[in-house]
């Protein structure tokens, strides 16, 4: 059975509160877990979210600041402890190498488990291809070095049962038109019509740029960051963050269906005013502000 969902491990920003963990994120597409930026503790917040080392085939790392990373340590032995089946590959950016590297060697350990690394340079690049999506890498704006990610599936086709009746195909000669593109005089496209595929986006620390817009465009599930509400909008600009309502407004432009506000500043404490304040902004589609352990589903094609 196809699941994809987002599971929040931690939504606080530079330190953990009370109620909220260090960053790290999972996204489920199908059989394969991805692994978003995990910060310390987020091992324990697998554990309640029930997200186990087997689950994961790749880790993202959008930048080299310990809330977004000092869990890999962790994360990178439990993977070698449990023996993991299948490789990892890990992604990050090339400028934070010696952390990388100083993170997956912080003790001694036995590996066991081929960790495959593919670090990101440049403005970005498509990271991998798979028959289930593509994974891409956009530079953001922040005052180390950091990428967003992006996961696009390819689109498919719809078949549409009034063209299919006008023309007679009915049974299995519906599936072999699906497989080879014609049956007699009939194509595909007279019968069916393009399935738009499902795209959801990553997006950390950062202030708005290019990279920002790119990453959301079109998304089904927009994951971003809103670190401080509008009235610190200084703050947000001079730390290199987004705003509650810049969040929105990315969000708005860029056609996103649900939007999901995480990685809050310790200095809040009223989280429905991130809600609020995103509405203003003109934001009308699905609007969740994350709380650790929540589960996102991603929309329904359309």
């Amino acid at each position: 059975m196809s699941v994809r969902e987002f599971v929040v491990l931690g939504t606080a920003s530079q330190v953990p509160t009370r109620h909220r963990n260090h960053n790290g994120y999972l996204l489920r597409w199908d059989s394969e877990g991805i692994l978003f930026d995990p910060g310390e503790g987020t091992q324990r917040q697998m554990l309640r979210a029930g997200v186990a080392a087997h689950d994961l085939n790749r880790i993202c790392v959008t930048h080299f600041h310990g809330d977004h990373s000092l869990g890999l340590a962790g994360v990178i032995q439990r993977i070698n402890l449990d023996r993991v089946p299948h490789p990892v590959t890990a992604h990050y950016p090339a400028s934070g190498q010696r952390f990388f590297d100083r993170l997956r060697y912080a003790t001694a350990y036995r590996e066991t488990v081929e960790i495959a690394e593919e670090p990101v340079s440049g403005d970005g690049a498509v990271l991998a291809e798979t028959p289930a999506y593509r994974l891409e890498a956009r530079r953001l704006s922040h005052p180390v070095e950091s990428y967003g990610y992006r996961l696009v599936e390819p689109d498919g086709r719809r078949m549409l049962p009034e063209r299919l009746a006008e023309h007679g195909i009915a049974g299995p000669d519906v599936g072999r038109l699906q497989r080879e593109g014609r049956l007699g005089d009939v194509t595909l496209d007279d019968v069916s019509e393009v399935r738009r595929g499902q795209r959801v986006a990553f997006v950390m620390d950062t202030r708005l740029c290019a990279g920002v817009t790119d990453l959301a465009e079109g998304c089904d599930l927009l994951v971003i960051e809103s670190t401080f509400l509008d009235e610190d909008g200084q703050l947000a600009a001079d730390h290199g963050h987004l705003t509650a309502g810049q969040a929105a407004r990315v969000a708005r432009d860029g056609g996103v269906r649900h939007l999901v506000l995480t990685h809050f500043s310790q200095r809040y404490t009223d989280p429905e005013e991130f809600a609020r304040q995103a509405r203003a902004a003109g934001f009308e589609g699905e609007l969740t502000v994350a709380r650790d352990l929540d589960r996102v589903q991603v929309p329904k094609r359309t």
